[in-house]
C-alpha cells in the first residue's frame, strides 16, 4: 500500500485497527451487529477474526475486517482482494478498483468525489463498483459539493467493502470459494500489522 497509513490509536503495537478489541467495535458501530452474528465476548479482533475464520460461517470474518480496518487500509483491502481474482472482474470493476485506487494513494476531496461519482452512476452493483462505493463513503459528503453537506454514516465504507469482497466471492466456485476467502482474511490480517 505504499505510504497509505491513518494515525489508528490503540495499544503500544499499534496495529492498523481501528479497535484492538473485539466487542469495542460492536459499541461504537452496533450497525455491525446487523452484518455479524457472531459476538465477541473480550476477544482481541485478531483472535476474532482468525474465531470467525474457522466457524460455520467463515465470511463473518470477512464482514469484520472490513469494519475493523481503517477507512484507507479496508479499501484497500477490497481492491487488493479483488485484484487477486481478476479473472472474475468486468471492465466496469477494473475502472471502479482504479478510481478506489487512486483515492488511497492520494485521500483528497476530488479522488473521492470521482469516485463516488462515478459508482452512483453505474447500472449495477458490481464487486469493483462496491469498493468504489467504499472509498466514496469514507467521508465527507454523500451529496456533490455544490449542496450542503450529508457525511456518511461510519459504517457505508464497511458495508461496501464487504459487499464487494462477498459478491466477488461469490463468483468463484464453491470448491476453491473457501480457499480464497481464508486467502483475503490473511490478507486483512497483514494488514493489521504495524510497517
Amino acid at each position: 500500500m505504499g505510504d497509505v497509513k491513518e494515525t489508528v490509536n490503540v495499544d503500544t503495537k499499534r496495529k492498523n485497527l481501528r479497535f484492538e478489541v473485539a466487542h469495542e467495535l460492536y459499541e461504537a458501530i452496533p450497525e455491525i451487529e446487523e452484518d455479524v452474528t457472531a459476538r465477541p465476548g473480550e476477544h482481541s479482533s485478531i483472535e476474532f477474526i482468525t474465531q470467525l475464520a474457522k466457524s460455520p460461517t467463515p465470511e463473518e470474518a470477512i464482514t469484520y475486517c472490513a469494519y475493523v480496518l481503517p477507512r484507507r487500509f479496508s479499501v484497500w483491502w477490497g481492491h487488493e482482494c479483488l485484484k487477486k481474482i481478476d479473472d472474475t472482474l468486468e471492465d466496469i470493476d477494473r475502472k471502479m478498483l482504479e478510481l478506489a485506487a487512486a483515492w488511497v494513494g492520494k485521500p483528497e476531496e476530488d479522488s473521492r468525489y470521482r469516485a463516488l461519482d462515478a459508482a452512483m452512476l453505474t447500472d449495477s452493483k458490481t464487486p469493483g463498483v462496491w469498493v468504489a462505493l467504499g472509498a466514496g463513503w469514507s467521508s465527507g459528503s454523500m451529496v456533490g459539493p455544490d449542496l450542503p453537506p450529508v457525511p456518511p454514516p461510519p459504517f457505508l465504507t464497511a458495508r461496501a467493502v464487504n459487499a464487494g469482497i462477498l459478491s466477488a466471492l461469490a463468483r468463484i466456485d464453491y470448491e476453491h470459494r473457501d480457499e480464497h476467502l481464508q486467502r483475503f482474511v490473511r490478507m486483512a490480517l497483514m494488514l493489521t500489522e504495524e510497517g
